[in-house]
């Protein structure tokens, strides 16, 4: 589709158990906020729509864990993501909810049509069932190890580690979620959308019809799934929370997450459309719509096969145009999680990185996973705002907007004869809106974000080599030309970067006024040859685009990585369980002493034990310690210990053993004496 006449731009929708973090964004939402910023530009009819998933099974174990409801659950954290993308300046046109009354009815009517019209295959199979917690077990209910990669920590939908999506009953060793036990397998009646009578049109729409324009990553991963073979898909789960099935008989079952989230796209659409008093269904149903799904890698087979499937057995859909997925975002070395709280979240960098909001975007489209995983580090993101974003572009516009009100109190200049040098780089920089359009129209949005700062550069540059500060004092005229100039491509910055640095973009338009120009400046006025800004137009006192990020505040930020890494530490690391319980007549029968290690020597022929000699302070006494593969013999003597003084006596290979010395271990597994309290204390003090 050459030239569409409307764009419907989605952004997977996030699961509501967390706030969003920024793999989110670099992955689906910075790039898809791009896009649809240049498509306004364009001066193109676009609806950009997104909205909270919150039936997916992640909900329901969320709210087991924190002790409330999925719908409280769900309120809380579409809360924070909604207004977090708000303040991140995510220009969604409308971002809904799957709990919306509008979407339970959109998917309900949609799942019923293709009912009515027979798409779906009804079968009893056997799923599995947890006898423990009485109930069958959706997804990531189930927990074993992944048939393709072995992972042990498979989900029953997909395992995280490979990619691979699948069923629950294709994991080995399958235990619930829930209970931890081993399930069973159980019969019940589900309904499926026959993929496989569509394999023969995806190979067509996918396989022949998309090879060239969808990058390699989308079509390898769609490629893998047809020729492996397509199987029917179950479009109905047995759990308590969702939409339930709206036909007879389906009592206690809901609609499948990934059959009722895209949905999610239609109606966000839908209560746009009601809300804007416009008809939805051009942007959904007329073919001259181009149709976009901006998601991770690990939605591409939803959004490429099963969704398409859908919208094709419907009949009455448009199909995806393009789904331009992203690899996975790493965070210093490592995976971002959720579950072990080693992310960067959006609303946490929003309080700790106050009007800040343009760095972010900047460093995650710079370093963004188009092609392969990539990682955030806080030292790049500290070196890319002050060497790109303070050194290059916010230098440039402080230099300009300060020389223009020193020479001519904020007065655009009358240019004079035009060098060559001037019209050389008044030529380069009209170039550019095609470049970076060229880029964002193919999805390489950090090649088109590194155009846009080869604008500042190429200002830069034309500053140093003409010194319009040297000029002032014997060339008024050639310097009146040179600030023109200069002026040209800061007014150029202000609507390039618009689609990449929406902050910055609006505070450099108030610094130029641009309220104040007969026009509102577009992206194609960049290419126009008679210039942005008029002479005698007037400018604002300058103000700093971007300020410097100082070492204290990204020490503070890899400490707080540092903590979230220790206490999901403390938390996983194996604990015994409580032994059974005393009264306080058995605890004070123990005679528990501070004792000092005088003597130690290896027990021969073993690998465990040293004998040792300990001044108890009553006296001194042999202790046989299973310690020798954590201590030699000279590590020990002269430590103080806790020492178990009234133990019977027992025989360890032929020594007789008079007590027990306390140990512990630690976080990493190693045993360590257990402390027995400060310095100057004495064998035979008593613990209590």
């Amino acid at each position: 589709m050459s030239f569409p006449k409307r764009y419907t731009i989605t952004a997977a929708l996030p699961y509501t158990n967390g706030p969003v973090h920024i793999g989110h964004l670099a992955g689906v939402y910075v790039p898809a906020d791009i896009y649809a910023r240049y498509q306004r530009l364009q001066h193109k009819d676009v609806v950009f729509v997104c909205g909270s998933d919150e039936h997916g099974v992640p909900i329901t174990l969320k709210a087991k864990k924190e002790g409330i409801t999925p719908q409280e659950v769900v309120d809380k954290y579409h809360a924070i993501i909604k207004q977090s993308f708000e303040d991140f300046g995510i220009s969604f046109d409308n971002y809904s909810r799957t709990s919306a009354k509008v979407h339970h009815e959109t998917a309900s009517t949609f799942f019923k049509t293709l009912y009515e019209k027979g798409k779906f295959i009804e079968e009893v199979t056997e799923q599995l069932y947890d006898e423990e917690a009485q109930q069958f077990l959706a997804d990531r209910f189930v927990i074993g190890t992944c048939p393709k990669c072995g992972n042990e920590e498979s989900y029953g939908d997909q395992c995280e580690k490979c990619g691979t999506s699948h069923n629950a009953t294709d994991l080995i060793h399958p235990k619930s979620a829930i209970t931890g036990s081993k399930p069973i397998l159980k019969e019940t009646k589900h309904w499926f959308l026959p993929l496989d009578q569509y394999e023969g049109w995806l190979k067509e729409w996918i396989l022949e019809g998309h090879q060239r324009d969808w990058k390699s990553n989308v079509y390898g991963q769609c490629k893998s799934w047809i020729d492996d073979g397509l199987r029917p898909r179950a479009v109905t789960r047995d759990l308590d929370w969702g939409i339930p099935v709206p036909v007879e008989g389906a009592e206690g079952k809901v609609l499948y997450v990934w059959f009722d989230a895209p949905i999610g796209y239609i109606s966000a659409t839908k209560e746009w459309g009601e809300k804007e008093g416009k008809d939805w269904e051009p942007y959904w149903k007329d073919e001259e719509t181009k149709l976009l799904h901006f998601i991770g890698k690990d939605n591409i087979v939803f959004h490429c096969i099963i969704f398409p499937s859908m919208l094709k057995a419907d009949g009455s859909y448009i199909l995806p145009d393009n789904v331009p997925a992203n690899e996975f975002l790493n965070l210093e070395g490592n995976k971002i999680s959720t579950s072990k709280n080693w992310a960067v979240w959006l609303h946490e960098y929003l309080n700790d990185f106050p009007n800040q909001q343009d760095v972010l975007r900047y460093v995650l489209t710079a370093n963004a996973p188009e092609t392969k995983d990539n990682d955030f580090t806080w030292s790049d993101f500290q070196a890319r705002n002050n060497n790109e974003l303070v050194a290059i572009f916010g230098n440039f516009i402080n230099r300009v907007a300060v020389l223009t009100q020193k020479y001519y109190e904020g007065a655009i200049p009358k240019p004079t004869a035009f060098s060559e040098i001037d019209h050389q780089t008044l030529k380069e920089l009209q170039i550019y809106p095609a470049v970076i359009g060229s880029s964002i129209e193919k999805y390489r949005f950090r090649e088109a974000q590194s155009e846009l700062m080869n604008v500042a550069r190429l200002g830069n540059k034309y500053l140093a080599d003409e010194e319009p500060w040297k000029t002032i004092k014997n060339d008024a005229e050639r310097t009146q030309t040179v600030m023109y100039v200069a002026l040209q491509i800061a007014a150029a910055l202000a609507v390039l970067s618009e689609p990449f640095l929406p902050f910055t973009s609006e505070k450099l338009k108030g610094i130029l006024q641009f309220e104040k120009l007969d026009k509102i400046l577009s992206w194609e006025h960049v290419s126009d040859t008679s210039g942005l800004l008029p002479e005698a137009h007037t400018i604002g006192k300058s103000e700093l685009l971007f300020s410097k990020i100082e070492d204290e505040q990204i020490t503070q930020q890899l400490e707080k990585l540092e903590a979230s890494k220790k206490a999901n530490e403390a938390m996983n690391s194996s604990v015994t369980p409580q032994k059974e319980t005393i009264s306080f007549e058995d605890f004070s029968k123990l005679d528990l002493r501070v004792g000092t290690i005088i003597e130690a020597e290896k027990m021969p022929k073993t690998k465990k034990l040293l004998v040792l000699k300990v001044d108890t302070g009553i006296d001194i006494r042999t202790i046989v310690s299973g310690i020798a593969e954590s201590f030699t013999a000279e590590e020990v003597v002269g430590k103080k210990v806790t020492v178990l003084v009234n133990l019977a006596p027992r025989a360890l290979r032929g020594v007789e053993s008079q007590g027990m010395i306390l140990m512990s271990e630690n976080s990493e597994g190693k045993l360590v004496f257990v402390n027995p309290g400060e310095e100057g204390v004495l064998p035979g003090a008593t613990i209590s």
